[in-house]
């Protein structure tokens, strides 16, 4: 038997099985009854400090600005 059969009826019988059991695993974790309150504090990272981050931003785009001001002498009166 080749190499290629023999990995062909591995994968077919004990790689199905061992599938089967790591999705079934993954899903015992998932659904497990102690688990609600990390999936619910994981899926608000994305939300946390919003705003923060929004008004870290406009004092970044300020500082930015009067930089590139500085850098053209922006100070000087027509």
């Amino acid at each position: 038997m080749d190499t290629y059969s023999s990995l062909r009826h591995f994968a077919d019988s004990w790689g199905l099985l061992a599938m089967f059991l790591l999705f079934l695993g993954i899903v015992i974790y998932v659904f497990r009854p102690g688990g609600k309150a990390v999936h619910r504090d994981s899926a608000q990272i994305p939300l946390r400090h919003g705003d923060d981050l929004a008004e870290d931003e406009i004092k970044d785009q300020t500082k930015h600005d009067a930089n590139q001001t500085t850098k053209e002498g922006g100070n000087e009166q027509p």
